[in-house]
């Protein structure tokens, strides 16, 4: 068995801001099944208390970049977990990153870091009792790490590194004046280290370092390669293609299913979709919408540019003139907040807002709206639409990064040959949202058609099956080239 440490920031069901929770908790069961054992490294964020209060502490530092600091050990359902137990950094009220206001702490830097130099101790022998053969970094909170392993290993023989990037965009980029603070060798500091524009690049010093990076998607691991997309690392990402890899998430069938989902008015599966009526009649309820047969469009979404929110806003007012409703689930920016929020008190029956994030509702809105907008710029998986999928809630999706790799559009050609699941649009502009939602409206018109996305993409397999094979495939040529 390969013994696998995957650090991160959170992980679903104990600490979860997006789609990386979701990915990182689903890991551990989805690669059981391929000769993998997974141990999951997580900060300790008070929301982990009720399954590290009788923890083993594994390990104690007196002096961890600073601070003093455990390791223990738990289990985060079936699987191993480990949690750095350091109060002065994860102590506190707030969310995993910034406070209530929605400020990021303003020492992430050294919170991050600690955390990835933990990760390097339990990677490279300083932890007794803990070997690994591969560290699995996701993203800028957990990729020094690798740089970690690379300038300043432990005793044993460091593990082979794996770097994955879940969103390019954000990277972990901070002052030089932080370096002297990381317990890192001066040579560190440089190109082909952690230095990153004149100051300190989390997610660039992992790429660096990795043995091997990984993209949640095959279109977003080209797309990174090109300067719209790759956020200034393209010319990194280049130099390094050969280790550069697309796999696609999956989603967990045990969470996401219609059939058994304890969330939902009515369960049902693609051979009974007369049943998810009574989902949209709670849907209608619960958002204040008008009752009548129209369809029901959904979004589940970060309020930001990236998702194309503000694309999604100024064509609201046509969603409503083709006799379509909505039904929003999210935060974000504040001005595309306030921008929904008065489109609902314009259209009342028409368009219901809850700011915030809630699970039960997500899965409320996956099971009962006919369809969920995803119009973003850049997507590098995207796991709404394979919820959406999966509850027949059918996407309609700009064609970039794991929308364009997950969802077939409909045209002729995908409609004769049975195989279409969405509605894909080029270019995120008004003029193309709201062709996109004419086609959309069109096939819902046609009750045969539409049942038959309904049932190709319920029918779409979309598990972890697939994509946690992939992964262990890509461990074990790591450590074949050892």
């Amino acid at each position: 068995m390969m013994r696998v440490l995957s650090v991160a920031s959170e992980a679903y069901p104990l600490i979860k801001t997006g789609g990386l929770a979701d990915v990182v908790g689903a890991l551990p069961a989805a690669l059981a099944h391929h000769g993998v054992t997974m141990t999951t490294f997580l900060p300790g964020y008070p929301a982990l208390a009720a399954v590290t209060g009788n923890a083993k502490v594994v390990h104690r530092y007196d002096n961890l970049l600073g601070v003093e600091a455990r390791i223990l050990e738990a289990r985060i359902g079936e699987h191993p977990l480990l949690v750095l137990d350091a109060p002065s950094l994860f102590t506190r009220g707030g969310g995993p990153y910034g406070d209530a206001t929605g400020a990021d702490w303003v020492d992430n830097w050294l919170r991050f870091a600690a955390f990835s130099r933990a990760a390097a101790d339990l990677a490279s022998g300083v932890v007794e009792g803990q070997d690994f053969d591969i560290l699995h970094a996701h993203d800028w909170q957990a990729a020094m790490a690798p740089a970690y392993l690379r300038y300043a290993p432990g005793p044993g023989t460091p593990a082979k590194t794996i770097v994955t990037i879940h969103n390019i965009a954000f990277q972990g980029r901070y002052g030089a004046e932080i370096f002297a603070d990381l317990a890192l060798p001066d040579a560190a500091f440089a190109l082909d280290g952690v230095e990153y524009y004149g100051g300190v690049g989390f997610l660039k010093a992992g790429l660096e370092a990795a043995d091997a990076i990984t993209t949640v998607s095959p279109t977003y691991a080209a797309e990174i390669r090109r300067g719209e997309f790759g956020m200034g690392l393209e010319g990194l990402i280049n130099v390094r293609a050969d280790r550069l890899t697309g796999i696609v998430n999956g989603i967990d069938p045990a969470v996401w299913n219609p059939a058994t989902d304890a969330a939902l008015p009515s369960s049902y599966t693609a051979r009974t979709l007369t049943r998810r009526r009574a989902n949209k009649r709670a849907v209608e309820t619960l958002y204040g919408l008008d009752r009548d047969d129209g369809p029901i469009f959904t979004v589940i979404s970060r309020l930001t540019w990236q998702k194309g929110m503000d694309v999604l806003v100024a064509e609201i007012d046509e969603l409503v003139a083709l006799g379509g409703r909505l039904a929003l689930l999210g935060s974000g920016d504040a001005a595309l907040e306030r921008a929904f929020l008065a489109a609902a008190e314009r259209h009342p029956g028409r368009i219901g807002v809850r700011i915030g994030y809630d699970e039960p509702v997500s899965h409320l809105l996956q099971a009962g709206a006919d369809a969920i907008l995803i119009p973003s710029r850049f997507e590098p998986c995207g796991l709404t639409q394979l919820y959406g999928l999966a509850y027949g809630c059918i996407p309609v999706v700009a064609r970039t990064g794991g929308l364009a790799d997950t969802v077939i559009d409909a045209n002729e050609a995908a409609i004769a040959a049975g195989v279409a699941t969405g509605v894909q649009h080029d270019g995120i502009t008004p003029e193309a949202l709201s062709h996109a939602l004419r086609r959309t409206f069109a096939l819902y018109a046609r009750p045969d058609r539409w049942a038959m996305l309904q049932r190709n993409a319920m029918r779409a397999d979309f598990s972890w099956d697939e994509s946690g094979r992939r992964y262990a495939t890509l461990y074990s040529n790591l450590l074949e080239r050892a």
